[in-house]
Order: structure tokens, then sequence, then C-alpha cells
């Protein structure tokens, strides 16, 4: 009956017009999506309705909410869910926005010992119920000052990431034979990252994705839609890999229409 009820509720939300206001706001704020076509951008806007009336958004730290701070972060998460049969981040319950950087409460083991301090972060997505964003680098993105990073896109990558229970660096794939080459694509490039990071040499890729596999999805993810031609260039594997799960292909897309790729 719940399910039910939640089909004849997003066909009522689908069916709906976006208001011209919400619509400037993703083409001012969210390039990719001038990149659309029609179809695509019609689909897009009807997931960020949806995605709108279901999940919530708390202003943190002196933040007030506004239209154009929940429909920026919202087309960003859902550019991520076009083309794919999904239930749109099912276990994400609220979206909580700081106006910075803000400081959190971390603990770690090392033997017997327990050290506890606090450290500035710009977003954090959790397994169940929330995602964290710093707005101020969530619109440092949308207008390119922050080349190649993208913190809406690596935090609901997390999200999605944890759609099969844990956030491990292998999203819901699928198939088993999915899962396996994955595996060894994703499994090499970030041997082969971590490698370099290990031996001080630069990498085209953010040394912070060798932190875990869970990292390294969440910035591939960031670099396959902020800088798509030079992940396809020198990492065609992984591009390919991103390109099946995602359904999607920014390199060509920007090619198109004579949009050079951020550097880095």
């Amino acid at each position: 009956m719940f399910d039910l009820f939640k089909k004849k509720r997003r066909a009522a939300l689908r069916a709906e017009p976006m208001p011209d206001t919400w619509r400037a706001i993703i083409t001012a704020n969210v390039p990719y999506a001038n990149l659309l076509d029609a179809h695509d951008r019609d689909e897009l806007e009807a997931l960020v309705r949806i995605f709108l009336a279901e999940k919530q958004f708390e202003g943190c730290g002196g933040l007030t909410l506004t239209d154009e701070i929940r429909i920026t972060i919202a087309a960003q998460a859902c550019l991520l869910l076009l083309h794919r049969d999904t239930d749109i981040y099912p276990d994400l319950q609220s979206i909580v926005v700081y106006p910075h950087a803000y400081r959190a409460h971390t603990e770690r083991r090392e033997g017997a010992v327990t050290i506890e301090r606090d450290e500035a972060r710009l977003g954090e997505s959790w397994i169940r119920g929330a995602v964290i964003l710093a707005w101020d680098h969530v619109n440092a993105a949308t207008h390119h000052m922050a080349p190649g990073h993208n913190v809406v896109f690596h935090e609901f990558a997390h999200q999605l990431d944890a759609e099969d229970g844990g956030m491990d660096g292998a999203p819901d794939l699928g198939s088993r034979m999915r899962y396996q080459v994955w595996a060894r694509v994703l499994g090499e490039e970030y041997e082969t990252l971590s490698t370099r990071v290990h031996k001080g040499r630069d990498s085209d890729i953010d040394a912070y994705a060798a932190t875990s596999p869970a990292e390294f999805f969440a910035v591939i993810t960031e670099m396959f839609f902020e800088r798509p031609r030079v992940l396809r260039k020198r990492h065609p594997n992984l591009y390919a890999q991103l390109f099946e799960f995602y359904r999607q292909d920014p390199a060509t897309m920007t090619m198109n229409h004579g949009i050079i790729p951020h550097r880095g």
C-alpha cells in the first residue's frame, strides 16, 4: 500500500511544472544541466521536484535556507540519478547545510590510546539518514572556483555507495559479473594511486582518493563529471566503469558543446 501511495505521489510531482525561478537557479548554478537534451532536462527537473518534496533541509551555524541553496544541492544530487532505475536516495532523510566549513569531533584508537580531536570538514555522508554540506564550497564548485572538485557529487556518491549496505567503494551494481569487473578495474587503479601517493608522486586523481576504496569512488565520481575528458584519456577503463554505472557520457557532452574541462 505504501509503495502504491509513493508511486502515485511521485507521478503527481513529475506532472507538476517546475517554477521558472527554480529553473533559472538550475541554469545559473548547475552548468552540467545546461548540457542535457530536452528529455534529460525534463527528467532532472522531475527528480528535483521529488527530491525536494521527500527530503528535509536544515540550515545550521546561522545559515538561512533559501530556494537557491535547496535547488542547487538537489539538482546536483539528482544529476547522479539520470538514466538509472533508482529510488532517489531511499536511506537519506535530511540534508544539513552549514554556511562554511564546520568542525566535527572525531575519535580514533592507536593501540590502547584513544585520540580525540576536532576536524574542519566540508561535508559528510552518513550511511543512514543524512548528508552534511558547507554551502560556500557547494557554491564555489558551481561557479568553477574549485576546479575538479564538487562536494555534492562527492557526498552523494557515498550515498549511492551505501545503498547495498555499506560504504566500501562498490555501489549496487546488479550482477555478480559487474561486481567482478568493477573490483578488478577500480582495485587496480586504487592500488596504483596508493603507490604513487606513498612515494610522494603527483597524480591527476586527487590524493584523497587513496584514503579508502569508498573515498576513491567518491573522488572519481567528482572527476567523472568535473574533468571527464581527462579521466577518459588517462584512465579509460575507469571511465568505462563509471560510464556504465551512471549511464552518462560527460566527456562526449563537454566536447560536443566546446567546453574545456577543468585543468588540474
